[in-house]
């Protein structure tokens, strides 16, 4: 009885060093996977270049991606650095904190009872009233890489004003999703700049939010007093997942780091309000569809053009909210199946080209209102895209027409370029 104890016990022991041993192993393996690699620009700025905020009263123009590697708020952060008086907010689209649709209001912060100003309602630009205070301007928002998500129009905006108070202004860089290599679409024409499309760049631009500014400031002659706090160790092969940093949705249909890819293949189709692109079920921008669509046919005729980097399965679903709500869809799920010769633009074109040769009833562009149109036109940057669709042109032809103007910007951009 006593040995039948003895040994119960022992294996019990070691069973228990055992777990405890590969707990401290697991628990050492999660803390090293959460020493990052890359360092955003906000935790530079606080850690070695303070000084650049000593005496200053701050603006921060910001929102729930404004953190450090440990997910540390850029608010609080610079509200607590010591000489440093932070004294307004500004929030984008979807506000400082996060999560609101629509427009954002005014208000005061929660934690730091700091006026908030929204740059997502009445105004999209800070007013005189709301910098008065301000001698130090700094912006920290996470980009997704698209020349169609607001915050660079934003973010440019904030420079124009900044300027024309001799404010000082400061880009706490960020890495851009999709790495800094990746360049796809037309780059934007004179005449449809809007807040979908803040200058002259290519719909995937492969920039920072830090080179942006540089490029927007030259290229736009805003004339800011300009400096950028860029990041330690970011390169530009990384994506996301290859910096250590941790992912904090930049929008309600942007949850997770490999949102971005998919965001500027579906993004455009979405603009056109003729298809479902996930925006109201569990896969925003994952997926597209609609009660008219053959789910197996559509994929079909996808793959068998055999595009670059994706493959499309075909997918049914029912949307809980938006366009279709609780109707039975067909269409497809895009699947990235090598990042590195996947074009996201191209692969809508050939997206659209598609419906529009299948359906050519009900994907028509040529009966759209006047709101689609012009939101189209403006996601494209020009409206030859459009007209090219709408022409039947094939989707080859369309991708060719705006490669010479990607080529000239690719070697414009060069200059502004902080990381290698």
């Amino acid at each position: 009885m006593k040995k039948t104890f003895w040994v119960g016990t022992t294996v019990l022991l070691f069973t228990l060093s055992l777990f405890l041993l590969r707990s401290g192993k697991t628990s050492s393996h999660e803390e090293s996977a959460m020493k990052n690699v890359v360092k955003p620009g906000i935790e530079v700025l606080v850690e070695k270049k303070s000084h650049l905020l000593a005496g200053k009263r701050v603006g921060l123009a910001t929102n729930v991606t404004g953190v450090d590697s440990r997910l540390r708020s850029c608010v609080d952060l610079v509200a607590d650095l010591p000489g440093t008086q932070l004294v307004a907010l500004y929030g984008p689209e979807h506000g400082v904190r996060g999560g609101i649709q629509g427009e954002v209001s005014h208000s005061r912060d929660s934690r730091t009872n700091v006026p908030v100003y929204s740059l997502y309602g009445a105004t999209r630009r800070p007013t005189a009233e709301m910098l008065k205070d301000v001698q130090v301007l700094i912006f920290d928002i996470q980009d997704i890489g698209c020349r169609s998500y607001t915050y660079i129009s934003t973010m440019k905006l904030c420079m124009e004003e900044a300027a024309k108070r001799q404010i000082k202004m400061l880009i706490t860089d960020r890495p851009n999703p999709l790495g800094g290599f990746l360049m796809d679409g037309p780059v934007l024409k004179p005449g449809f700049e809007s807040f979908i499309g803040a200058g002259p760049i290519p719909y995937v631009h492969g920039m920072t939010i830090g080179e942006l500014a540089r490029f927007f400031n030259e290229e736009m002659k805003i004339g800011c007093d300009l400096e950028v706090v860029t990041m330690e160790g970011w390169r530009r092969n990384m994506d996301w997942e290859n910096t250590g940093l941790i992912w904090v949705p930049t929008s309600p249909n942007i949850p997770e780091p490999d949102s971005p890819w998919f965001y500027p293949v579906t993004g455009l189709i979405g603009e056109l309000g003729l298809v479902s692109v996930g925006i109201g079920y569990t896969l925003p921008f994952k997926i597209f569809g609609a009660p008219w669509m053959d789910a197996e046919k559509v994929a079909e005729a996808l793959n068998r053009k055999q595009l670059p980097g994706v493959w499309f399965q075909p997918f049914f679903f029912s949307p809980f909210a938006f366009l279709f709500r609780d109707s039975f869809c067909q269409g497809c799920r895009l699947i990235i199946t090598k990042r590195s010769s996947f074009r996201p633009v191209a692969t809508s074109y050939h997206i659209m080209a598609t419906l529009f040769s299948l359906y050519p009833e009900k994907f028509n562009l040529a009966r759209l209102d006047a709101d689609h149109i012009r939101r189209f036109d403006n996601a494209n940057g020009t409206d030859l895209i459009r007209k090219k669709l709408v022409s039947g042109e094939p989707a080859e032809k369309i991708i060719q027409s705006y490669q010479t103007e990607l080529e000239e910007f690719r070697k414009k951009r060069e200059k502004y370029l902080l990381y290698r």
